[in-house]
């Protein structure tokens, strides 16, 4: 079994990994991390080896500390994530390199739309009729975007959003209210197998989705990290936030992971304090008094036109994986946009929880 995993701003780790009457057997790890004494890698396979096939992470990362040798120094390098890519060989997980990913980047869509397609083209990915898709999204109006189990009346001034013309759209996956303008906001999709991310934690699958955005920023000046569970901030402040839906496959089989990501490039902070309700709880939880600094947009800290951040950010994800341009069916289309209508933009969805 083989499992690898790039541990978030550090190094590659790779597993090979036998098992044998449920206990880990001739485990071997590599990778391009830097690690002092050398014996410390013995130690790290040895505690690695008799251990339960079915240890999770947390167990087997506690085996390899209490392992090392005094005075270990691991650059690149974590104990927990070398028991990650030790639970992703078992899980038998796939890697990036595994698929032939397809680049969706149309024109601009209204909300509820958008809401839409993630659930179409993830339960296509899910069923195997779609490749892999990382999906760029430009918006057709301004929205305020709510977490699938907010209340629409906690998160929302309803006379802030008829004032500013702000549709309100709730969408599938979980997390927090993201509020956006055409031309302010950068957001995208990743609709995923779930055997990209087996052998993750809930937590940890955020942060391995979107390194390819952090060395992204990275490239671009900006020293960026996820702030867990599901925030990307940098020492300015937050820049996005994400939020996950796991898919169910057909009849119950292995499904697909919607991967989504709301970035500020720039905000209108007065309009959006006037939409949104941002509670005392949620700033004191953010470390911060203002709720316009938390929010720190890529314009300020970039310089660059937005259409340069995500051109810069496609060729990211295309320089480590590999992407060719795609676009949503006819059929695909036709079916998100009878979703959107029955569902996404109806009374009964937006305010399921009132």
């Amino acid at each position: 079994m083989h499992g690898e995993y790039k541990v978030p701003g550090g190094k590659l780790v790779v597993v090979d990994v036998e098992v044998t009457d449920g206990v880990l057997r001739n485990t071997r790890v590599a990778g391009d991390f830097f690690l002092e004494p050398d014996e410390a890698l013995d130690a790290v396979n040895h505690a690695l080896n008799g251990a339960p096939a079915d240890l999770d992470a947390a167990g087997l990362a506690a085996r390899i500390d209490a392992a090392l040798p005094e005075g270990t120094v691991m650059y690149g390098l974590t104990s927990a994530g070398v028991a990650v890519a030790v639970r992703r060989a078992v899980a038998r997980a796939t890697d990036w390199s595994d698929y032939d990913w397809q680049l969706i980047h149309e024109g601009p869509q209204p909300p509820a739309l958008h809401m839409a397609l993630d659930e179409v083209l993830t339960a296509e990915v899910a069923a195997g009729r779609r490749p892999p898709t990382l999906r760029v999204w430009e918006w057709g109006g301004p929205a305020v975007i709510i977490g699938s189990f907010q209340s629409l009346r906690n998160e929302v001034d309803p006379e802030g959003a008829e004032r500013h013309g702000i549709e309100v759209v709730r969408r599938i996956s979980g997390g927090g209210a993201m509020f956006v303008e055409p031309g302010n906001t950068i957001t995208y999709s990743l609709s995923v197998p779930e055997s990209l991310v087996q052998g993750l934690s809930f937590q940890d699958s955020y942060a391995y989705l979107d390194d390819w955005v952090l060395g992204a920023l990275g490239d671009m000046g900006i020293r960026a990290w996820y702030q867990p569970l599901n925030d990307i901030t940098t020492d300015q402040g937050k820049i996005a936030g994400a939020a996950q839906k796991r898919m169910v496959g057909p009849d119950g089989g292995p499904g697909a992971v919607l991967h989504h990501v709301t970035m500020a490039y720039d905000i209108d902070a007065d309009k959006m304090l006037d939409v949104l309700r941002i509670g005392k709880e949620k700033m004191s939880d953010k470390g911060t008094r203002s709720a316009k600094k938390r929010v720190d947009p890529l314009r300020r800290q970039t310089g660059l036109p937005r259409e340069t951040v995500i051109e810069r950010m496609i060729d990211s994800f295309r320089a480590r994986y590999g992407v060719s341009g795609g676009e949503v069916t006819g059929e695909e289309l036709s079916r998100a946009r009878e979703l959107a209508r029955t569902k996404f933009t109806t009374p009964q969805w937006t305010a399921r929880v009132p």
